[in-house]
């Protein structure tokens, strides 16, 4: 029986084999903990991370509300880098709640997906 650690791992590596990001379009990529959300904009050709957030210092919120805020700093950090375009990549989590949420609030704040 397939666990649900192997399956997401599965579907991560199934994705991550069609996408992957360039300087022009860097990929942005999102991991959620049970307790934390963190966010990367990766550039895969230099195998560097331009621009990073997580909900390590948002404090005692609700993790929607934490979701909101790492997708409005990455937005806000990506601009300081000059991204406007991204690949966002879901690393295997279904794209619904906390995932959704990053997603929205950083469309919000300015970036294309």
């Amino acid at each position: 029986m397939i666990t649900k650690t192997e399956r997401r791992t599965k579907i991560k590596y199934r994705v991550r084999n069609k996408i992957s990001g360039t300087a022009g379009r860097p990929r942005m990529s999102v991991f959620r903990s049970n307790k934390q959300i963190y966010a990367q904009i990766i550039d895969d050709q230099a195998k560097k991370t331009l621009a990073s957030a997580s909900s390590l210092k948002l404090g005692e919120i609700s993790k929607k509300e934490k979701s909101e805020k790492v997708g409005q700093l990455i937005a806000e950090k990506a601009k300081e880098a000059g991204i406007v375009s991204v690949i966002f990549d879901r690393n295997g989590y279904l794209y619904h709640g906390r995932i959704k949420e990053v997603a929205d609030a950083a469309r919000k704040g300015g970036l294309n997906f």
